[in-house]
Protein backbone atom coordinates (compact mmCIF):
# COMPACT_ATOMS: atom_id res chain seq x y z
CA UNK A 1 0.00 0.00 0.00
CA UNK A 2 1.24 3.40 -0.34
CA UNK A 3 2.34 5.31 1.76
CA UNK A 4 -0.82 7.83 2.52
CA UNK A 5 -0.28 11.62 1.81
CA UNK A 6 -2.16 13.13 4.31
CA UNK A 7 -3.20 12.28 7.27
CA UNK A 8 -5.08 13.15 10.50
CA UNK A 9 -4.40 10.96 13.71
CA UNK A 10 -6.70 12.01 16.58
CA UNK A 11 -6.94 15.34 15.73
CA UNK A 12 -9.02 17.49 18.51
CA UNK A 13 -9.37 21.25 17.36
CA UNK A 14 -12.09 23.86 18.66
CA UNK A 15 -12.35 27.92 18.85
CA UNK A 16 -11.10 28.81 22.77
CA UNK A 17 -12.96 26.54 25.38
CA UNK A 18 -15.30 25.38 22.31
CA UNK A 19 -14.22 21.98 20.95
CA UNK A 20 -15.24 20.84 17.34
CA UNK A 21 -13.35 18.31 16.12
CA UNK A 22 -13.48 15.38 18.59
CA UNK A 23 -10.38 12.70 18.35
CA UNK A 24 -10.86 13.27 14.21
CA UNK A 25 -8.55 10.31 12.17
CA UNK A 26 -8.18 9.71 8.72
CA UNK A 27 -6.10 9.15 5.68
CA UNK A 28 -5.69 9.97 2.18
CA UNK A 29 -3.53 7.67 -0.83
CA UNK A 30 -1.61 9.84 -3.39
CA UNK A 31 -4.36 10.38 -6.35
CA UNK A 32 -7.35 9.79 -4.27
CA UNK A 33 -10.10 11.65 -3.92
CA UNK A 34 -11.42 11.46 0.14
CA UNK A 35 -15.33 13.52 -0.21
CA UNK A 36 -15.47 15.21 3.42
CA UNK A 37 -19.76 15.07 4.03
CA UNK A 38 -21.77 16.35 6.80
CA UNK A 39 -24.51 18.71 7.33
CA UNK A 40 -23.64 22.35 8.72
CA UNK A 41 -21.84 22.24 12.35
CA UNK A 42 -20.40 18.93 11.42
CA UNK A 43 -16.72 20.35 11.47
CA UNK A 44 -16.11 20.20 8.01
CA UNK A 45 -15.30 23.76 7.63
CA UNK A 46 -13.18 23.08 10.64
CA UNK A 47 -11.30 20.55 9.76
CA UNK A 48 -10.41 21.75 6.29
CA UNK A 49 -8.93 24.79 8.67
CA UNK A 50 -6.88 22.20 10.30
CA UNK A 51 -5.10 20.85 7.75
CA UNK A 52 -4.77 23.94 5.51
CA UNK A 53 -2.88 25.52 8.92
CA UNK A 54 -5.14 28.35 9.47
CA UNK A 55 -5.82 26.69 12.79
CA UNK A 56 -3.66 24.86 14.92
CA UNK A 57 -4.79 21.40 16.76
CA UNK A 58 -5.29 21.26 20.13
CA UNK A 59 -4.10 18.01 20.36
CA UNK A 60 -3.04 14.73 17.71
CA UNK A 61 -1.03 14.80 14.40
CA UNK A 62 -1.23 16.42 11.13
CA UNK A 63 1.02 14.27 8.73
CA UNK A 64 2.06 15.31 5.18
CA UNK A 65 3.83 12.67 3.22
CA UNK A 66 5.07 10.68 6.63
CA UNK A 67 6.20 14.24 7.72
CA UNK A 68 4.70 15.72 11.11
CA UNK A 69 3.53 19.18 10.46
CA UNK A 70 1.25 19.44 13.53
CA UNK A 71 1.05 23.92 13.60
CA UNK A 72 3.03 24.65 10.86
CA UNK A 73 1.77 27.66 9.05
CA UNK A 74 -0.86 28.02 6.39
CA UNK A 75 2.57 29.23 3.88
CA UNK A 76 4.86 25.83 5.31
CA UNK A 77 1.91 23.62 4.50
CA UNK A 78 1.49 25.28 1.06
CA UNK A 79 4.94 25.05 0.10
CA UNK A 80 4.74 21.41 1.56
CA UNK A 81 2.45 21.33 -0.99
CA UNK A 82 -1.12 21.53 0.40
CA UNK A 83 -3.41 24.14 -1.47
CA UNK A 84 -6.84 25.03 -1.14
CA UNK A 85 -10.14 26.23 -2.86
CA UNK A 86 -11.43 27.86 -0.05
CA UNK A 87 -15.68 27.99 -0.30
CA UNK A 88 -16.60 31.31 -2.38
CA UNK A 89 -14.01 30.92 -4.79
CA UNK A 90 -10.06 31.79 -4.58
CA UNK A 91 -9.68 34.14 -7.10
CA UNK A 92 -8.30 38.26 -7.40
CA UNK A 93 -12.40 38.94 -8.82
CA UNK A 94 -10.66 42.80 -10.03
CA UNK A 95 -8.09 41.17 -11.94
CA UNK A 96 -8.35 39.51 -15.77
CA UNK A 97 -8.40 35.37 -16.19
CA UNK A 98 -4.51 36.32 -17.40
CA UNK A 99 -3.53 38.11 -14.62
CA UNK A 100 -4.69 35.94 -12.13
CA UNK A 101 -2.55 33.58 -13.56
CA UNK A 102 -0.16 35.63 -13.35
CA UNK A 103 0.15 35.47 -9.91
CA UNK A 104 0.76 31.74 -9.84
CA UNK A 105 3.90 32.12 -11.13
CA UNK A 106 5.32 32.45 -7.72
CA UNK A 107 5.38 28.98 -7.44
CA UNK A 108 8.24 29.57 -10.35
CA UNK A 109 6.55 27.81 -13.27
CA UNK A 110 6.59 30.10 -16.31
CA UNK A 111 3.48 31.83 -17.43
CA UNK A 112 3.61 30.25 -20.48
CA UNK A 113 3.33 26.97 -18.64
CA UNK A 114 0.41 27.85 -16.17
CA UNK A 115 -1.60 29.11 -18.95
CA UNK A 116 -0.99 26.33 -21.37
CA UNK A 117 -2.09 24.03 -18.60
CA UNK A 118 -4.63 26.11 -17.67
CA UNK A 119 -6.43 26.71 -21.62
CA UNK A 120 -6.03 23.26 -22.18
CA UNK A 121 -8.07 21.94 -19.24
CA UNK A 122 -10.48 24.43 -19.37
CA UNK A 123 -10.74 26.21 -22.89
CA UNK A 124 -13.75 28.44 -21.61
CA UNK A 125 -11.03 30.27 -20.00
CA UNK A 126 -8.73 31.07 -23.01
CA UNK A 127 -12.42 32.78 -24.13
CA UNK A 128 -12.19 34.76 -21.45
CA UNK A 129 -8.45 35.63 -21.07
CA UNK A 130 -8.22 39.56 -20.69
CA UNK A 131 -12.16 39.42 -18.88
CA UNK A 132 -12.33 40.54 -15.33
CA UNK A 133 -12.25 37.39 -13.19
CA UNK A 134 -15.31 38.80 -10.75
CA UNK A 135 -17.57 39.57 -14.05
CA UNK A 136 -17.49 36.26 -15.10
CA UNK A 137 -19.78 33.02 -14.44
CA UNK A 138 -20.31 31.18 -10.55
CA UNK A 139 -18.96 28.10 -13.07
CA UNK A 140 -15.76 29.99 -14.87
CA UNK A 141 -14.88 31.25 -11.83
CA UNK A 142 -14.57 27.87 -10.02
CA UNK A 143 -12.96 26.83 -13.13
CA UNK A 144 -9.95 29.52 -13.01
CA UNK A 145 -10.15 28.78 -9.02
CA UNK A 146 -9.28 25.11 -9.58
CA UNK A 147 -6.41 26.55 -12.62
CA UNK A 148 -4.98 28.64 -10.07
CA UNK A 149 -4.68 25.76 -7.51
CA UNK A 150 -2.64 23.65 -10.17
CA UNK A 151 -0.35 26.21 -10.92
CA UNK A 152 1.28 25.28 -7.99
CA UNK A 153 1.66 21.70 -8.71
CA UNK A 154 -0.16 20.64 -5.27
CA UNK A 155 0.39 16.98 -4.19
CA UNK A 156 -2.80 17.91 -1.96
CA UNK A 157 -5.93 19.68 -2.64
CA UNK A 158 -8.37 20.80 -0.46
CA UNK A 159 -11.90 21.87 -2.03
CA UNK A 160 -14.69 23.64 0.12
CA UNK A 161 -18.18 23.34 -1.24
CA UNK A 162 -17.01 23.42 -4.74
CA UNK A 163 -21.00 23.24 -6.23
CA UNK A 164 -22.12 26.21 -4.13
CA UNK A 165 -24.43 28.66 -6.03
CA UNK A 166 -24.01 26.75 -9.56
CA UNK A 167 -25.93 24.99 -11.69
CA UNK A 168 -26.16 20.98 -11.69
CA UNK A 169 -24.95 20.85 -14.58
CA UNK A 170 -21.82 22.82 -14.18
CA UNK A 171 -21.05 20.94 -11.07
CA UNK A 172 -21.14 17.58 -13.19
CA UNK A 173 -18.55 19.37 -15.25
CA UNK A 174 -16.19 20.62 -12.52
CA UNK A 175 -16.29 17.42 -10.69
CA UNK A 176 -15.15 15.25 -14.04
CA UNK A 177 -12.45 17.88 -13.81
CA UNK A 178 -12.00 16.51 -10.10
CA UNK A 179 -11.97 13.32 -10.90
CA UNK A 180 -8.88 13.64 -14.36
CA UNK A 181 -7.10 16.02 -11.85
CA UNK A 182 -6.86 12.98 -8.98
CA UNK A 183 -6.03 10.63 -12.12
CA UNK A 184 -3.24 12.75 -12.52
CA UNK A 185 -1.43 11.73 -9.08
CA UNK A 186 -3.15 15.10 -7.07
CA UNK A 187 -5.12 13.85 -3.62
CA UNK A 188 -7.97 15.51 -3.34
CA UNK A 189 -10.37 15.95 -0.29
CA UNK A 190 -13.13 17.76 -1.01
CA UNK A 191 -15.73 19.21 1.46
CA UNK A 192 -19.41 19.31 0.24
CA UNK A 193 -22.91 19.26 2.08
CA UNK A 194 -25.00 17.98 -0.64
CA UNK A 195 -23.22 14.63 -0.62
CA UNK A 196 -25.01 13.54 -4.11
CA UNK A 197 -22.70 15.72 -6.25
CA UNK A 198 -19.81 14.51 -5.13
CA UNK A 199 -20.31 10.31 -4.59
CA UNK A 200 -20.13 9.52 -7.92
CA UNK A 201 -15.89 10.59 -7.91
CA UNK A 202 -14.77 9.89 -4.89
CA UNK A 203 -12.88 6.55 -3.81
CA UNK A 204 -13.65 7.32 -0.25
CA UNK A 205 -16.52 9.00 2.01
CA UNK A 206 -16.37 10.28 5.33
CA UNK A 207 -19.61 11.51 7.32
CA UNK A 208 -19.45 13.59 9.93
CA UNK A 209 -22.09 15.06 12.77
CA UNK A 210 -21.51 16.88 15.58
CA UNK A 211 -18.00 17.12 15.71
CA UNK A 212 -17.15 13.31 14.72
CA UNK A 213 -17.01 10.31 12.28
CA UNK A 214 -19.86 8.89 11.39
CA UNK A 215 -19.73 6.73 8.64
CA UNK A 216 -16.14 6.01 6.60
CA UNK A 217 -15.73 3.58 3.85
CA UNK A 218 -15.61 2.92 -0.13
CA UNK A 219 -17.36 6.04 -1.76
CA UNK A 220 -19.81 3.77 -3.46
CA UNK A 221 -20.96 1.88 -0.28
CA UNK A 222 -22.43 4.79 1.54
CA UNK A 223 -26.20 4.13 2.14
CA UNK A 224 -28.56 6.44 2.34
CA UNK A 225 -29.60 5.76 5.73
CA UNK A 226 -25.94 6.97 7.02
CA UNK A 227 -26.82 10.28 5.02
CA UNK A 228 -30.16 10.39 6.50
CA UNK A 229 -29.14 9.74 10.09
CA UNK A 230 -26.22 12.12 9.97
CA UNK A 231 -27.78 15.38 8.23
CA UNK A 232 -30.78 15.46 10.66
CA UNK A 233 -30.78 17.46 13.16
CA UNK A 234 -27.91 19.98 12.25
CA UNK A 235 -28.18 23.89 12.20
CA UNK A 236 -24.90 25.51 11.99
CA UNK A 237 -21.05 25.01 10.59
CA UNK A 238 -18.68 26.71 12.61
Amino acid sequence: MNQPILELRHIRAGYGAIEVMHDISFAIEPGQVVALLGPNGAGKSTTIKVVSGLLRPSSGQLVVAGRDVTGASADALSRAGVCTIPEGRGIFPNLTVRENLVMATFSGRSLEQIEHDAYRRFPRLAERRTQLAGTMSGGEQQMLSLARALAVDPAVLLIDELSMGLAPKIVSELYEQVARIASEGVSILVVEQFARTVLGVADWAIVMSHGVVQVSGPADEIGEEALTSAYLGDRSDP
